[in-house]
């Protein structure tokens, strides 16, 4: 499949540039692409939910009645689950979310995502550039020209760090700037654009060979 590439105003240059059909044109493995995207937020949880169990809640460990004869249930300590301010019972506990996914299979569900995009037509390749400063307005005006709407979510994929792109972007809503080497599952599916970079496009490509 072939791709116009567009400069940064918004107008074809002229070229094209060929996908390669075994990253943007494989038939996408759906369970393939849950499982990384499971991986990828599971990864993100920090874990450090906590409640207190009965020996950990401060509380006279005094027992508060007799044993028998008071025609209700027996009673332990104020610090028993039973009690309003007592100890919880299986409470959660800190804990590690994350877990390990085969190299290939992340691999094929990130190739998954991308034929989406494709397929969608969400996919655009824009030449090569930079900003001369860090403005927000100038990032802006490069999605306007490239027809994206106002509020849609879209993902810049470079081919390195590009610190003026990156701060003019930073501050803009529903907007994500990565880099040819960090690119998910997960941010591809998430954003509605998925603009990459000429040069970006050729690592995206050659990583997966």
């Amino acid at each position: 499949m072939e791709l116009n590439v567009i400069n940064k105003d918004g107008k074809d240059t002229g070229r094209k540039v060929t996908l390669s059909e075994e990253i943007f044109g494989i038939e996408p493995n759906d369970h393939a692409i849950y499982l990384d995207v499971k991986q990828y937020m599971a990864n993100q949880r920090q874990g450090t939910h906590k409640s207190k169990e009965r020996s950990e809640v401060v509380g006279s460990t005094r027992k508060l009645k007799k044993q028998k004869g008071t025609g209700g249930a027996r009673a332990g300590a104020l610090r028993s689950p039973v009690f309003v301010g007592g100890g919880r019972v299986f409470g959660p506990q800190p804990r590690d979310y994350s877990f390990k996914l085969n190299k290939k299979l992340k691999d094929l569900a990130r190739r998954s995502a991308l034929s989406y995009k494709v397929k969608e037509g969400s996919v655009i390749v824009v030449e090569d550039f930079t900003f001369d400063a860090p403005k927000t307005k100038d990032y802006v005006a490069f999605k306007s020209n490239l027809k994206i709407a106002e509020g849609t979510r879209s993902l810049l994929v470079l081919p390195g760090v590009d610190k003026n792109i990156f701060l003019s972007a930073r501050n803009l809503e529903k907007t994500e700037i990565i880099s040819a080497r960090q690119i998910n599952t997960y941010e591809i599916l998430k954003a509605k654009s998925v603009i990459i970079f000429e040069s970006a496009l050729k690592q995206i490509e050659g990583s997966n060979e």
